[in-house]
């Protein structure tokens, strides 16, 4: 699924975007949401939350919500849960992860 925004949209599978993190390399006209995991996943959880925190939507409040509960914050992760309509899942973290990238992507 491509999400439009205000810019060049691209299209990849998740083994590309993947693939752009192992070679430490951000894709061009990535969502906000999909640079934050892409930052996390190269292990900058800083600057993730950096870019969902602020903006509104149910997007944005799921991304910030994975993080918190990553970074161990669960009353927070909740809070941000609630805001994007969905549930904390029963899942792992990576398979967390992976979800929301196939979503997004």
């Amino acid at each position: 699924m491509v999400i439009p925004f205000n810019r060049k949209e691209i299209i990849m599978d998740i083994k590309e975007f993947t693939q752009s993190i192992a070679k430490k390399e951000l894709p061009q006209s990535l969502s906000l949401p999909l640079q934050a995991l892409w930052h996390d996943a190269n292990g900058n959880w800083d600057k993730a939350h950096e870019l969902v925190d602020g903006p509104e939507g149910k997007v944005f409040a799921r991304v910030h919500a994975y993080l918190h509960r990553k970074e161990g914050d669960l009353w927070n992760a909740d809070y941000w849960y609630r805001r994007s309509g969905e549930e904390r899942p029963q899942t792992s973290l990576q398979e967390e992860w992976e979800v929301l990238v196939k979503r997004l992507l």
